[in-house]
Parts: structure tokens; C-alpha cells; sequence
């Protein structure tokens, strides 16, 4: 398979995952796929078996900014990478979600958190941790423990 076959079929399953957990939030089938982190896992798969195919044929390295984007240049590299920012970001989206309904946090306020973290992760994420700082706490609990 080539690799920009592998980067349509990764995004198509991203992208369902993610319009679950934004539409259908407590459906049981996303409940089960997302929700339970089995899409993230099935992404975190196609990102090993890169890593283990491709790892240390690609020019670069993490030790400098120059050795990242070096390796950024080797098509296989970009793709696990890709992958990477994929399966974290939509572990997160689901967190999000399930932390919500656990929080008793209106999934209409979730909403934007979630399109954030697809398109900028840590700012959608953060957005998340905000919304939840400044929410009314259930019992008593220190809500932070859980962000």
C-alpha cells in the first residue's frame, strides 16, 4: 500500500470518529469504537507498524530542530507522524467527551472544545480545561484531578 492510500484511509477513520463523539455522543456504537478508545488504538496500530518499517530510514532525528525537520521530509516519516497527531488527538476529543458526561458539562459547550482539538489539539484541549475550571463542581470534587 502506498502511503498516501494509508493517509486516506487513517483520515477517513479519524474523521468518523471524530463526527461520533461530536453528533452521536452516547450512541452505543460509539460508545463502543471511540468512546472505549478503540479507534485511537487501531490508529496507534497503522503507527507502529510504521514505526517499526520505516524507523531510522529517514534522515534526521529529534535531537534538534533541524534533525526534526529533516526527518520531516521522508514521506513514511510524515505519514507516521500524521498518524500520531491523529490517534493522540482523538484519544483527547474522547476524553473530553467522556469526562464530560461524567462532569455533567453540557455537550453543546464540548462542541467547540472538540473542534478544536481536531484542527489545533492543545488549544482545543485547553479550551476543554477552562470550561471545566469554571463549571459548577458536583460534590465537591476537585474537578482539576481529572484534567
Amino acid at each position: 500500500m502506498k502511503a498516501e492510500q494509508i493517509f486516506s484511509v487513517v483520515n477517513i477513520i479519524a474523521i468518523l470518529g471524530w463526527l461520533l463523539i461530536a453528533i452521536l455522543p452516547r450512541w452505543k456504537y460509539t460508545r463502543h469504537l471511540v468512546l472505549s478508545g478503540a479507534v485511537p488504538l487501531l490508529l496507534s496500530v497503522a503507527y507502529l507498524v510504521l514505526i517499526v518499517l520505516f524507523f531510522g530510514k529517514a534522515e534526521g532525528g529529534f535531537g534538534s530542530l533541524a534533525d526534526v525537520m529533516k526527518l520531516f521530509t521522508n514521506e513514511w516519516a510524515v505519514l507516521a507522524g500524521w498518524i500520531h497527531y491523529l490517534a493522540f488527538d482523538l484519544f483527547v476529543g474522547s476524553w473530553e467527551v467522556r469526562d464530560s458526561q461524567r462532569s455533567g458539562i453540557s455537550h453543546v459547550l464540548v462542541i467547540p472544545c472538540l473542534f478544536l482539538t481536531f484542527m489545533l489539539g492543545p488549544i482545543g484541549f485547553l479550551l476543554y480545561a477552562a470550561i471545566k475550571l469554571f463549571m459548577p463542581r458536583k460534590g465537591g470534587e476537585d474537578d482539576l484531578e481529572t484534567v
